[in-house]
């Protein structure tokens, strides 16, 4: 395959993907493959995003302005990637507000950076979801610009950001982006905040789903499998900040105001 056949079905590619292209007409050496890659960057063709990372500038357009995709740069961040937490809701159409912060997945430690004005920021997999080969299931494909990307579905996001609060922004925004979902498969929302075996976030997942009972039209066998495994004492709902709120005895956390009455509404 011709470098510019590759460039034309790629956006943003690893280098490994090149590589393996590249290499499949005959035996070239990396040392070859990245000095194409360098002529292509230093002809505008190419912009190095980061090491091992490009992107195809279109034609016409000047490299030293073209804005990349950033859900495609994130998506090519580990050969792992998957988009998560609020910004699997941003990609989903479903967040409340845009955040310049892209949050993905991946088995592989990694530093967060920035570029052109967005912080891509990576995130381990739990533990008990790491040597799953579905890394716990809920992960769906979307295609952008003709590439295909993972990103976490409606129901594994659901409960990500309410695990993991720290990447879902403020509770409102979280709480209003999760109430942009019109429907999430209940059974998959329960096994899936079960499986990541932490009683807090069983009870907060418990807590959201009893208080929109209606409207996702939650059924007593969901909550009760979720009461089973809720905290056996009370506990904070937030791990950082332990002061104020109101004990809800049926799931035993000590919900902050805010949220229990959801305040933002009245003044929206």
């Amino acid at each position: 395959m011709k470098p510019t056949d590759f460039f034309a079905r790629h956006q943003v590619f690893r280098f490994e993907e090149f590589l393996e292209a590249h290499q499949s007409g005959g035996k070239r050496s990396p040392e070859t493959t990245g000095s194409v890659l360098k002529q292509h960057v230093a002809a505008g063709n190419l912009i190095n995003v980061r090491r091992g990372l490009y992107a195809r500038v279109p034609h016409g357009a000047d490299a030293a302005t073209f804005r990349v995709d950033p859900y495609l740069v994130a998506s090519r961040l580990a050969d792992d990637a998957v988009i998560a937490y609020h910004s699997a809701l941003q990609l989903l159409g479903k967040a409340h507000s845009q955040s310049q912060r892209l949050t993905y997945l991946s088995g592989r430690r990694a530093k967060p950076f920035t570029f052109q004005d967005t912080e891509f920021i990576p995130v381990l997999v739990p533990v008990v979801l790491r040597k799953l080969p579905d890394l716990g299931g809920g992960i769906r494909e979307e295609r952008r610009q003709g590439q295909a990307m993972k990103v976490t579905g409606y129901e594994r996001t659901f409960v990500d950001v309410l695990d993991a609060p720290e990447h879902g922004g403020s509770w409102e925004e979280i709480w209003r982006s999760l109430e942009a979902i019109e429907f999430v498969d209940l059974d998959f929302v329960v096994e899936y905040a079960l499986r990541l075996g932490s009683a807090l976030t069983v009870a907060r997942v418990g807590f959201f789903l009893e208080q929109h009972k209606d409207a996702l039209l939650v059924e007593e066998r969901h909550l009760e499998a979720l009461r089973a495994r809720s905290p056996a004492q009370p506990r904070y709902f937030e791990r950082r900040h332990r002061k104020g709120g109101k004990l809800v005895p049926d799931w035993n956390l000590i919900v902050p105001e805010q949220v229990r009455t959801r305040s933002w509404e009245e003044v929206a």
